[in-house]
């Protein structure tokens, strides 16, 4: 009996389930989306300010301890933009990644004292994404003493930026349980306009074609000028700009959806077995 009263609570769930797989990513109504990060916001205010005043829901980057990262973030929170901690970590070049970096020769108290420090440096951080690092991210155990800071603070999401082919980064955090994503397409590697123009037709072609797509881009000024221009326009383009928190929650949907059949399934089996165990019990 306990069994059949398992099957009919989950049966009086199922209409909502199927509610939500008929509005669910999965239909064809639906508009790709795009997230676009803007890192390394915190050391110009002028060009910050223009960044955290882009339109719609651009996520934006701070670099900890710097001069105005704690100020601009504010002013992007009060715009309804996501905040994100640009967490700077050791790189292949020797290149300084600036105050507050993770190295690999620090100690496990020193690495999780420097995370610490780091989040508390930005204020209403929804996740967190590398700064360099093209050296410690292809490192696994720093990854995991990373993902595991960072789970210890609740609802944080990490973006790995990319910075090499061989970072490790983003599995670790899928190990970890730590909602994540990757980094497609680098918006202004090459500042020149034209470059910015092809870059960002390369990110929507991704997402028309995968559903989504990420872009990290910079506070240069034709970065920030082309973007202004462009984002009002991506909705006549069929294109969703969207916060990388929701852009995660909207490709974890589908996995739940396409489980939706075999749990049906499974249900359907036990109660064919209940139903004729118990006949045969009532059976004279």
């Amino acid at each position: 009996m306990k069994r059949i009263s398992r099957i009919c609570l989950f049966l009086s769930l199922i209409p909502l389930s199927l509610g939500a797989v008929a509005a669910s990513p999965l239909s064809s109504r639906t508009k790709p989306r795009i997230a676009i990060i803007i890192d390394d916001i915190g050391n110009n205010l002028h060009l910050g300010l223009r960044a955290v005043r882009l339109p719609g829901q651009v996520t934006c980057a701070f670099l900890p301890h710097t001069i105005y990262a704690r100020r601009l973030a504010v002013v992007a929170h009060k715009r309804n933009k996501e905040v994100m901690l640009h967490l700077p970590m050791q790189s292949e070049i020797g290149k300084a990644p600036g105050p507050g970096a993770l190295t690999l020769d620090m100690t496990r108290k020193e690495f999780n004292h420097t995370v610490e420090g780091d989040l508390a440096a930005i204020p209403y951080v929804a996740g967190v994404n590398n700064h360099m690092g093209s050296l410690m991210t292809q490192h696994p155990g720093d990854m995991r003493w990373l993902m595991q800071d960072i789970n210890r603070h609740g609802n944080l999401f990490f973006v790995d930026s990319r910075t090499t082919e061989y970072t490790v980064a983003q599995q670790v955090a899928k190990e970890t349980g730590i909602p994540n994503l990757r980094r497609d397409v680098f918006l202004d590697n090459n500042q020149n306009r034209a470059a910015i123009a092809a870059q960002f037709a390369h990110l929507i072609a991704l997402a028309k074609r995968r559903g989504s797509a990420v872009a990290i881009g910079h506070p240069h000024p034709n970065t920030l000028r082309f973007l202004a221009r462009q984002l009002p326009r991506l909705a006549d383009e069929g294109i969703e700009l969207v916060s990388v928190s929701d852009l995660i929650k909207f490709k974890q949907r589908p996995a739940i959806y396409a489980a939706a059949p075999l749990l049906m399934g499974a249900v359907k089996t036990d109660i064919t077995s209940a139903s004729g165990r118990h006949a045969a019990i009532a059976t004279p």
